[in-house]
C-alpha cells in the first residue's frame, strides 16, 4: 500500500460479498427447529445495531416470542446505548443491554425470556401439562457473541468460542438453571450484502473474516469513519495533535508514532491496519458505536 493517494483512491473498491455454504444451512437448521423452542434470543453488536441484524430474521422467526440482547455494550458509547433501547421499546420491544464476557445484564435478559413465555406456560399449566424448562434458542451474526453468551447461561466453558466467524459449529441442548434449556445453533448471516456500508460494519467488528478482506483498505475506511464521529479517540489513542483531512496521512501518522516503519522511509501499512482494526474491537479506541439513532 506503499503508493500516493490519487493512486489508492483509484482502486479503492470493497466489495464485501461472503455467503458460505455454511449459513444457508445454518439457516435452514434455524426454521426446521423453530418449533421446538419458546422463545428466540436474538442477539446484536450494540455498536452497530442495525448492521448486526440478520434482513431475514423477522420472516424466519415469524411469530415467535423474542428477546432482543444488545451485546458487548462495554464497547459501546453509552448514550447511543441508550437511545437504542429507547428506540426498541417504542416499537415494543424491550431490549437487554449485556455484556456476556462479564455478565452484565444477564439476569434481566433470563427474566425477560421468562416474561415473554409466561402466557405459554400458564396455559400449558392450566391443561395439565406438567412443568418442563423453558426452552430457548439463540441467534445471531458470526462474531456477535453467542458462544460467550452460552458459556455465560451454563457458567462454564461448554462451548468452543475464538475472535473469528464460524467458531461455533453444529447443534446441541445446554441445560440451563433456573428451569431453562438452550438449543445452540451457530450465526446465521445474509444471502448478499446489499448495501455495502453494512458489509462494511460487520467487517470492521469482524464479523466477516479479515482473511479475506483487504485490511489495510479496510482499516483506512474505519480511520475515515472514527474522523467523521470519534476524531477526539483518534486523537487521543495515537497522540495526534491535530488530524489530517486525509484518512491515509492520518494512518501515516499513526504508522509514525507507534514505530510501524520499514526500512528508512515506507509505512508498515499492515501492521498499522491490524493495530487500528484490534484496537477498535477491544475497545482501546474507547467506547464507539457506529450506528445511532434518533427517537
Amino acid at each position: 500500500m506503499s503508493r500516493k493517494y490519487d493512486e489508492y483512491i483509484r482502486d479503492d473498491n470493497m466489495d464485501i460479498n461472503w455467503f458460505p455454504g455454511h449459513m444457508k444451512k445454518t439457516r435452514e437448521l434455524v426454521k426446521n427447529n423453530l418449533k421446538l423452542v419458546d422463545v428466540v434470543v436474538e442477539l446484536l453488536d450494540a455498536r452497530i445495531p442495525l448492521s448486526s441484524r440478520n434482513p431475514e430474521i423477522d420472516e424466519i422467526i415469524s411469530l415467535k416470542p423474542r428477546v432482543l440482547a444488545l451485546n458487548k455494550v462495554d464497547l459501546a458509547d453509552d448514550s447511543k446505548t441508550r437511545k437504542w433501547i429507547k428506540y426498541y421499546k417504542s416499537i415494543g420491544i424491550n431490549a437487554i443491554p449485556i455484556d456476556a464476557m462479564k455478565g452484565t445484564g444477564i439476569s434481566e435478559l433470563i427474566n425477560e425470556c421468562k416474561k415473554v413465555t409466561k402466557e405459554k406456560m400458564d396455559r400449558l399449566a392450566q391443561k395439565g401439562i406438567k412443568e418442563r424448562p423453558i426452552r430457548m434458542m439463540i441467534v445471531g451474526v458470526p462474531n456477535v457473541g453467542k458462544s460467550s453468551l452460552i458459556n455465560r447461561l451454563t457458567k462454564r466453558k461448554s462451548t468452543q468460542t475464538g475472535d473469528k466467524p464460524g467458531v461455533t459449529k453444529g447443534k446441541q441442548w445446554v441445560r440451563l438453571k433456573g428451569n431453562l434449556e438452550l438449543l445452540d445453533t451457530p450465526g446465521i448471516l445474509w444471502p448478499k450484502f446489499e448495501d455495502q456500508e453494512v458489509a462494511l460494519k460487520l467487517a470492521f467488528s469482524r464479523a466477516i473474516k479479515d482473511e479475506i478482506l483487504d485490511v489495510e483498505t479496510l482499516a483506512l475506511r474505519l480511520i475515515e469513519r472514527l474522523m467523521e464521529i470519534y476524531p477526539e479517540n483518534l486523537k487521543n489513542r495515537y497522540k495526534l495533535e491535530e488530524l489530517s483531512e486525509s484518512a491515509l496521512e492520518n494512518m501515516e501518522m499513526i504508522a509514525k508514532k507507534r514505530g510501524f516503519i520499514q526500512g528508512k522511509l515506507d509505512f508498515d501499512y499492515t501492521r498499522t491496519a491490524h493495530t487500528v482494526l484490534n484496537e477498535f474491537r477491544e475497545g482501546k479506541l474507547g467506547k464507539i458505536t457506529l450506528e445511532t439513532i434518533e427517537v
